[in-house]
């Protein structure tokens, strides 16, 4: 306004020296001119003033609506602060449309005023326009690296998942400052691979000593560390840091959590002279993970003293309500978010995902009907909780709430994960590909959210045809092919890890070869296809194998020695497991690490070294405790395996799994009183778990028919019958030349049975020949009239399998199957002859361990199953 007092003076200056009328209109005309624009520019400053004012307010719908108001037409006559507040509300708003409108109304002064182009960036950023926004800041006249760096590494590659992209821009930057270090460390952070970590270890080493005064770099640094897998690196920098800092404290508590390693969270909170709601959050965030009576302690502990005003902080609400739920402490959890003034969406979630995880799925579905405007997260755990109930009711309301919900919720992978799993297991697998198959754009996140579906779901030989669709560039999909080269390493593990994961559920060595032979170089050095590649061997029986890609890792991780030592256990390798479980380190141990080592004893019978084990550990969680119980009962330990249910129950509410190992030993034993009993109590405890009583139920029968009480085992199945009941059945799988077969008993399906029968006679005749005697006690069932023990037993699946095998390769030195359900007393002896006889190595994973079947008559389990 001031900038036109000068003109003004001097027209009245004219006006008084020469005292014209004619000079007397033309000042009235000018200040007429002048006046207008005065007004026009206060109502241009009182326009933008209103507007930024609705935006610190979060108002953003009322910013765009007072533009609205002013007109598209006369946008041009805003001010630039004007139209910077209003690509911020269309940022926040998600309003590309508008934004885009914007920019080609006002395209002058994108380039020449450098805020008005950022706030254009930012609004493509935040849309996730990554192309329009690098586009404008080439274009861009007044632009600098720093400007390049800030807008695309730190809020434009690193948001929108592409932190390769923000690395190399960050190479662009010839003096980079602490700002595009940070940034860096970011992007390395996200990536989470050995190449990250090379970057940020070859970085920490180069940065400036000043730099550290700046106490973001230390905590970006052992962020980055932390998230790339290097534990000890990260201890080593913060306890030499001289000054520590709340957000270091947070970001080692994150990064514990984050390797699983909570017992250290928690040590490190304990150690903090002042915690924030921040570390509060971690804290709640270790115990969850932990799910322990101590832990759970410590959460009521906790949640006592927490000030009052951290309550405002939503996210303290939902982890504490998070870490009590896997605590398993239902009641509180309800009670405390009952009382809870405020109830924001992630505290919903907490409440649902609490529920599915305690099989409340019913519960879970209700809170939802409760929620007004449910995000993305709480649908994904709806179906989360259908797939767990698996009713008509449960696929009726997957279907409903699939299309009620924005399609943009889909675009996640999660989402569409949860939604294809609840499909396929309420039984509507048809559906499930239908949705998939008639997608519009298919992307890498959607074929891999479909490959997880069908390896969880019992179907990984169609896991891997999606598989070969991608790897194909000759096929209609060379656009993900492209694609899983250019995005590189971020974009291609997920498909990578489950291509991996379906081949160990084949459980066949040629297909585990081929798969593992097209992943790249450059991936076979990172954690998760490390130790997912460990896994694979091992569940594939080729411990060898999984061996040389263990001894390849330099240091070894507890993720990575835990797939080791499951690996050796699985094999009846007990002892090379043991060995290995007393090299970590205690304070690494996690409860996965303990699962795994109590495992191996009790595959091999070491109960002796699984005692010393439990007796060590500090913290023993459900499946600790469950573990242990198996061990003892394998080993017909009984009292000893009740005595440890007594112990947990003091303290916890009782668990289907405990009673369930017990069961299994009572079966093997044959022991049908303290099976009866522990039925009997199983079916008092858990009147509403349908799963555990039916698999109970079976293993009954099984006792009973297996002591030769035919009768009372057909009552049982009678009583199942009636009620709708019915029992897992029997699957063996087989891959010959490529091909995967499934067999079920007496199974007739096969093109070629005729062939399958003649071989499994043969076989027969040549077991008997040995000294084979069939062992009638491991039938489980009445016999038809025109049926014999030999015939029954000769029925079972593995063997029709194992007889498929030679009949596609008459001299196969080799056989290899997964069987579902654990392989029978006589069918083990059977196998062991069949190997000697043939010559040829059987390799049987049944549901409990992996039995190798030598060319010597032995098995590796040493008859211990």
């Amino acid at each position: 306004m001031h900038s036109y007092y000068p003109v003004i003076c001097y027209l009245l200056a004219i006006h008084f020296r020469y005292n014209d009328n004619q000079v007397v209109k033309s000042l009235f005309i000018v200040a007429k001119f002048f006046f207008k624009r005065l007004t026009n520019t206060q109502s241009s400053i009182n326009l933008a003033n209103e507007m930024k004012s609705l935006n610190d307010k979060k108002q953003f719908k009322k910013t765009l609506a007072i533009l609205d108001q002013h007109g598209t037409t006369n946008i041009t006559t805003l001010s630039n602060f004007a139209i910077i507040q209003a690509l911020k509300a269309c940022a926040h708003m998600r309003d590309l449309q508008r934004g885009k409108t914007i920019q080609n109304l006002i395209a002058s002064r994108t380039k020449n005023d450098m805020y008005v182009s950022s706030a254009l960036i930012h609004m493509y950023v935040e849309c996730a326009d990554i192309t329009s926004a690098r586009s404008l800041l080439d274009s861009a006249i007044n632009k600098t690296p720093s400007m390049i760096i800030n807008h695309m590494a730190s809020k434009g590659y690193i948001k929108n998942k592409q932190a390769n992209k923000a690395i190399d821009l960050f190479n662009e930057i010839q003096n980079p400052n602490d700002i595009h270090i940070i940034i860096l460390l970011n992007a390395c952070a996200q990536l989470k691979t050995k190449e990250a970590l090379d970057i940020v270890k070859k970085l920490s080493n180069r940065i400036p000593k000043s730099f550290f005064s700046n106490p973001r770099i230390l905590t970006s640094l052992l962020d980055a560390l932390m998230k790339c897998g290097d534990v000890a690196h990260a201890e080593s920098l913060f306890s030499n840091a001289k000054e520590k800092d709340l957000p270091s404290y947070g970001a080692m508590m994150k990064g514990y959590v984050g390797n699983n390693l909570p017992k250290q969270a928690i040590e490190l909170f304990n150690k903090i002279p002042d915690p924030n709601d921040v570390h509060m959050i971690m804290l709640l965030n270790a115990c969850a993970q932990l799910k322990t009576k101590q832990a759970l302690d410590i959460v009521k502990n906790i949640s006592k003293r927490i000030p009052k005003s951290f309550f405002s902080n939503p996210h303290i609400l939902t982890s504490l309500l998070d870490a009590l739920m896997k605590c398993g402490d239902v009641a509180h959890a309800e009670s405390l978010f009952s009382s809870a003034k405020e109830k924001v969406l992630s505290s919903y979630g907490a409440m649902m995902k609490g529920y599915v995880d305690n099989n409340l799925s019913q519960k879970a579905i209700d809170l939802f009907n409760e929620i007004e405007n449910s995000d993305d997260v709480n649908i994904s755990i709806l179906f989360n909780a259908c797939a767990q109930l698996k009713t008509k009711e449960a696929l009726d309301l997957v279907k409903k709430i699939s299309k009620q919900s924005p399609k943009s919720y889909f675009s996640n992978p999660h989402v569409l994960t949860s939604l294809l799993d609840a499909l396929m297991k309420c039984g509507d697998v048809a559906h499930a590909e239908l949705l998939f198959s008639s997608s519009v754009e298919k992307v890498l996140s959607s074929y891999g959210a479909m490959m997880k579906v069908y390896v969880e779901n019992n179907l990984p030989e169609k896991a891997i045809e999606l598989f070969n669709e991608i790897k194909n560039p000759e096929d209609v999909n060379k656009i993900l092919f492209n694609q899983m080269k250019s995005d590189g390493i971020q974009s291609s593990i997920p498909i990578y890890l489950c291509a991996i994961k379906a081949v160990s559920h084949m459980g066949d060595y040629s297909t585990a070869q081929s798969i593992v032979k097209q992943i790249p170089d450059s991936l076979l050095v990172e954690n998760q296809i490390q130790s997912s590649l460990i896994d694979l061997w091992g569940k594939v029986g080729y411990v060898d194998e999984a061996k040389l890609i263990f001894d390849r890792i330099r240091q070894p991780n507890i993720i990575e020695c835990t797939a080791m030592i499951n690996s050796y256990g699985l094999n009846g390798m007990g002892m090379q497991a043991i060995e290995l479980f007393h090299q970590i380190p205690r304070e690494c141990l996690h409860e996965a690490t303990y699962v795994c080592a109590l495992n191996a004893c009790s595959h091999s019978g070491l109960v002796g070294q699984a005692r010393l084990i439990f007796q060590n550990i500090e913290m023993k969680t459900m499946r600790i405790y469950s573990t242990m119980i198996d061990c003892l009962s394998c080993a017909s330990f009984f009292e000893e395996a009740q005595e440890l249910i007594d112990e947990y129950e003091r303290n916890h509410s009782p668990e289907p799994t405990m009673y369930m190992a017990l069961l299994s030993g009572a079966r093997n034993a044959k022991n049908i009183y303290l099976s009866q009993n522990i039925y009997d109590r199983m079916k008092k405890l858990f009147p509403q778990r349908k799963n555990p009583l039916i698999s109970a139920a079976v293993l009954l029968a099984n006792t009973y028919a297996s002591s030769g009480e035919i009768d009372k085992a057909s009552d049982l199945k009678l009583e199942m019958h009636k009620s709708g009941i019915k029992k897992k059945v029997g699957l063996t799988w087989i891959t010959t030349d490529g091909q995967l077969y499934t067999f079920k008993a007496h199974d007739r399906s096969h093109p070629r049975s005729n062939e399958i029968d003649t071989e499994g006679e043969k076989i027969s005749n040549e077991i008997i020949k040995y000294g084979h005697i069939y062992d009638s006690s491991w039938i489980t069932r009445g016999m038809n009239a025109d049926e014999t023990i030999e015939s029954v037993l000769c029925g079972h699946s593995e063997r029709l399998a194992i007889a498929w095998g030679f009949v596609a390769n008459p001299n196969a030195s080799k056989l290899q199957m997964v069987k579902n359900l654990r392989i029978c007393g006589d069918c083990h002896r059977s196998t062991k002859l069949i190997a000697a006889i043939r010559q040829c190595e059987i390799i049987v994973r049944d549901a409990n361990r992996i039995h190798h079947f030598y060319k010597n008559g032995h098995c590796s389990c040493n008859d211990y199953f």
